[in-house]
Parts: structure tokens; C-alpha cells; sequence
């Protein structure tokens, strides 16, 4: 189907890029206010990592990566997310031969055969920040303070933050003996992916979203009930800096993160009004990750949000600013002449930095002002051959709708002069 995307994508269009561009820039800034960096990896990896780093027995890794042989043999997957490519950039990198902690930041798209719904799709998009170099919990809160400071100026600030320790391997022996003990009288109700996680990492059940092993979790044992006294002092010292920022929080002991390399804490930040799935975000520390992808025991934390659910949150609460797509300057001739000089003063106009257009479908005069008020253009130039003669041109105010004439050679200046006006 060669005029069919694949289901699961989605063309982000004019007109709806822009709402894209303009998140994107208040998440940049929020970045770069809290000393990150921006690091761009690899859209594909090779497969091995996503299987070490996330986890062979989570969904991702189980049922949503897209995986092939590249010509070589290799085995390649689509980032399905992109902690574990930035741990191996880090690694590789020998970014840890720098500075502690290290900052970084980056933003694209990722991949998962996932059920298309609304705000998810099998390409999605994501923001993200890691911190590699330190286990102060200071640093959680910090991660999380600036993941919900981002969502306060996008006017975002009716969002959940939602808050759990899933301990660390010292608590995880006691976690998994709990929660085998749990569910052993109710093991065949279990659908087929749980009973299999029952033996090798019981944890993930409690992660299921089937409708019967979600009931099922729900009286099951919490790993906060089983925190060692180390992961115990870190938590709580998180939600006391939490508290020292006047970031609020909710508690919520049955949260467990969908990917294997999360320990202590664990976090989610909720927007009921989207749909079923109603995270627009989520992260937390990562201790062990830099150790399963080859490295020395580097401790890290981080987050990730997703795009296109943002925007969503955004739409539904009519928070999508006014964005002007279109030129501000939209220049309209009549006549051979003034359709060659009209060119050469559009060259000039964007030269100075004025975004501009001009008609090229050969449309009459006032076809080509319906056209500059359709596109929004905020002054339109008018040059026809009496204009030539007088070595002027006729300069319309859209908005006003006023007109007057201004020298040839003086309306580059002018129009920047109004333009920077309107910006003030």
C-alpha cells in the first residue's frame, strides 16, 4: 500500500508540527536550566543490549522489539527506549573519564509492536534525561522535580506524581520469595506470560496488565514491605528532598516499572484524561545498568517521557498556545516587472531575516491578497508597475487593514522595525 502508513505511525503535519516544535523548545530550555547536555545515539543497536540492559524477561524485550539481521548477520532491534544506548554511548565514550556527575539529555523517536491507541503509537517519541556518577538521593529528587517543572511550564500542573522504592538486589531475594508465596494458590489464573515470570522473575507480574493477573496483584505483597535498611534511609530521604522542594507526591507501593534494570526508586507521572494508559511519563534509578552493559558499578538514574501523549494532555486541556505557522511578510506583484523585482526584494527580505513568501502560481492581485490574509501574513507588500515608477512599494497592515507607501529602498528596514515591535 504504497499511500498507507504502516498502523502504529503517524505523519506529524503542518499546522501540528508545530505544537511539536514548541514543546520541544520548552523542554530544551528546561533541560539546559538544570546543567544537562544534549547526547543524540543511534536509532538501531545491537540486539544483545537491549536484551542485557532491559531485561529478556519484560514485554519489550519478550513481545514489542523490532529486530532483524542487518547484510552482515548481525542481529539489530529499533531502540525501543533509550537508557540503555545512552549507557553504551557513555560507556564507549569513556564519558566517565570526565566530570562526575555527568548530565545528559536527548529526545527522538523510539520503537515497540505495541496495540496502537490513543496517544501511543509502534513509533513514539520521547524526552529523556540521565544522570551517571551518583547515588545521592538528592539526584532522584532532582530528576523528578525537573521532569514535573517541565510539565508546570506547559501549564501542565494538574499531573500525579506517583513515587515507589523497588529496592535493590540485597531486598530482591526477600521480594521474590514474598510475592512466589503469594501467588502460588493462584498460579493457573495466572495468563501464560505470568506463570512463566512466577519462576524467573516474579516482580514483572505485578506489572501484567491482563485484566485477571492485574486483580489478582492486587492485595500482593509491595516490595516497600521488603526494603533492606540501606534502600529503607534512601527513600525516605528522597521523599523528604521532595518535600524540601515542594514537589507533592503520591506514595504508591504497588508501582513496578516495566524494565528489569530499575532499583530504589521508581516513579510515574499520571494524566488520567488520556486514556487506558495513563502515564505520560516515568523513570528512576538504574544501579546495576552501567555493570550489565559492560561496565565498572556506576550508579544512574532517569526519566523519560513521552511526546505525543504531552501533547496530548495539552490538547485536552486547551493549553496548545497560539503558534503562527505561516510568513509574516507576503509579497503580492502585478505584471512581469514587478514580479522580477518582487524576487529580488523576497531575497532580501530573508536575507535580513524576515520570513517571507511570495505568489508563484500566477494568481491576480487580489487572489494573492485572499491568499496573504489565508496564511496569515502579518503585512503584505504590494508592487505593481505604478509603484515601480515611483520607486516605492504599498505596505499593507493585515490586521489593521491600513495601507501606506514606503521608499524601495527603506522597506527591508521598516518591516524589520515593525516586525521586532510586534515581538516586544
Amino acid at each position: 500500500m504504497l499511500t498507507t502508513r504502516p498502523r502504529g505511525t503517524a505523519d506529524i503535519l503542518p499546522g501540528q508540527v508545530e505544537k511539536w516544535q514548541y514543546v520541544e523548545g520548552v523542554a530544551a530550555q528546561v533541560f539546559r536550566d538544570y546543567g544537562y547536555r544534549e547526547i543524540r545515539t543511534p536509532i538501531f543497536e545491537h540486539t544483545e543490549l537491549f536484551i542485557r540492559g532491559v531485561g529478556e524477561d519484560t514485554d519489550i524485550v519478550e513481545k514489542e522489539m523490532y529486530t532483524f539481521q542487518d547484510r552482515g548477520g548481525r542481529s539489530i532491534t529499533l531502540r525501543p527506549e533509550n537508557t540503555a544506548a545512552v549507557v553504551r554511548a557513555y560507556l564507549e565514550n569513556k564519558l566517565y573519564a570526565g566530570p562526575q556527575p555527568v548530565k545528559l539529555y536527548y529526545s527522538g523517536p523510539m520503537f515497540r509492536y505495541d496495540r496502537p491507541q490513543a496517544g501511543r503509537y509502534r513509533q513514539f517519541h520521547q524526552f529523556g534525561v540521565e544522570v551517571f556518577g551518583s547515588h545521592h538521593p538528592a539526584v532522584d529528587a532532582e530528576v523528578m522535580a525537573l521532569v514535573m517543572d517541565f510539565y508546570s511550564r506547559l501549564g501542565l500542573n494538574d499531573l500525579e506524581l506517583h513515587v515507589n522504592s523497588v529496592g535493590c538486589p540485597n531486598c530482591r531475594p526477600g521480594v521474590r520469595k514474598a510475592l512466589q508465596e503469594y501467588f502460588r494458590p493462584s498460579l493457573e489464573e495466572l495468563c501464560p506470560n505470568c506463570k512463566n515470570r512466577y519462576e524467573r522473575n516474579p516482580l514483572r507480574i505485578l506489572d501484567c496488565k491482563t485484566a485477571k493477573c492485574a486483580e489478582l496483584a492486587e492485595a500482593a505483597p509491595t516490595t516497600v514491605d521488603c526494603l533492606c535498611p540501606d534502600c529503607e534511609r534512601h527513600f525516605l530521604q528522597v521523599q523528604q528532598h521532595l518535600r524540601d522542594l515542594g514537589v507533592p507526591f503520591t506514595l504508591n507501593k504497588s508501582l513496578v516499572r516495566g524494565l528489569d534494570y530499575y532499583t530504589h526508586t521508581a516513579f510515574e507521572i499520571m494524566a488520567p484524561d488520556i486514556g487506558a494508559q495513563s502515564s505520560v511519563g516515568g523513570g528512576g534509578r538504574y544501579n546495576g545498568l552501567v555493570e550489565a552493559c559492560g561496565g565498572t558499578s556506576i550508579p544512574g538514574i532517569g526519566a523519560a517521557l513521552g511526546i505525543e501523549r504531552i501533547i496530548l494532555a495539552m490538547e485536552n486541556r486547551g493549553l496548545i498556545p497560539a503558534i503562527k505557522a505561516g510568513p509574516d511578510v507576503f509579497l503580492a506583484t502585478a505584471g512581469d516587472d514587478p514580479a522580477r523585482e518582487g524576487f529580488r526584494l523576497l531575497a532580501e527580505l530573508r536575507a535580513a531575516g524576515v520570513a517571507s513568501d511570495m505568489d508563484y502560481q500566477g494568481r491576480s492581485l487580489k487572489a494573492q491578497m485572499k491568499y496573504a490574509a489565508k496564511v496569515e501574513a502579518l503585512y503584505t507588500i504590494i508592487l505593481g508597475a505604478e509603484e515601480m515608477d515611483r520607486g516605492c512599494v504599498s505596505l499593507r497592515d493585515m490586521t489593521a487593514g491600513s495601507q501606506r507607501e514606503v521608499a524601495r529602498q527603506d522597506v527591508v528596514k521598516v518591516l524589520k522595525e515593525l516586525l521586532n515591535g510586534c515581538c516586544d
